[in-house]
């Protein structure tokens, strides 16, 4: 039996979303340059923000508590409430900051969904996720939209028996190795890592490169060839 379901990340593979948590983080920085430097005060983040994540989850509201319990932190307790302000403001930023597809994108959904049931397969805050996607205008193209807490293997089992024919039958793309590739690979899916130019460390993880059913591909305009070779070779 082909391929029926696609699984799409969000994040990174259909807008950009890293670089606007990039320019964030400058700005965290330049906040705490008083106290702590650039260097040190990234380690610190980073550790807290994985501290964080079972409690509060991935995005910007759980970043933002992280930014400030951070600068708590480092800071001895001695920021001031108008720097912790800022980081509310700069926090309240990166929840509204524009929707951008990347380049191809609209173009490839159009293709992609003339053939596959598109279900959009993202971590985050539930109400900021679906407020991206409103924004991004490429709502029409999915038949489903699963908002999760984390992408384990599990998760892709459960979403694609949900929306298809089981995992066997179905393909997941996006920009992470660690959330969008490996797990979907383990529960038996066709997986393509759609690389973007700025990776969380979080999400980084050695590539499946001799996985039969792994790919990597440059953009998410190439997923729909990839697709028809993959259709292809499971007919012989």
């Amino acid at each position: 039996m082909p391929i029926t379901v696609l699984g799409l990340d969000a994040d990174d593979t259909l807008w950009h979303n890293e670089t606007f948590y990039q320019s964030t983080r400058q700005r965290f920085n330049e906040l705490l340059a008083d106290f702590v430097d650039a260097a040190r005060l990234e380690e610190e983040i980073e550790a807290t923000e994985r501290r964080n994540l079972g409690l509060y989850g991935y995005g910007a509201k759980g970043f933002t508590l992280s930014m400030m319990e951070t600068a708590i932190q480092v800071s001895n307790g001695n920021i001031s409430g108008r720097a912790l302000s800022e980081i509310l403001t700069i926090g309240r930023e990166l929840m509204n900051h524009p929707v951008e597809p990347l380049p191809g994108v609209h173009e490839a959904l159009q293709a992609l969904s003339e053939q596959y049931r598109l279900v959009l397969i993202t971590k985050g805050d539930l109400f900021h996720q679906e407020s991206k996607l409103a924004a991004s205008g490429l709502g029409s193209f999915f038949s489903g939209v699963e908002i999760v807490s984390e992408k384990k293997r599990a998760t892709y089992e459960r979403i694609f028996s949900r929306h298809g024919s089981g995992p066997e039958h179905a393909a997941m793309a996006g920009n992470s190795v660690r959330s969008d590739v490996l797990p979907a690979l383990e529960a038996g899916s066709y997986a393509a890592l759609i690389p973007f130019h700025i990776v969380w460390a979080h999400e980084d993880a050695p590539l499946p490169t001799d996985h039969p059913r792994f790919a990597e591909l440059p953009s998410l305009a190439e997923l729909p060839r990839w697709l028809a070779d993959v259709a292809e070779n499971d007919a012989h």
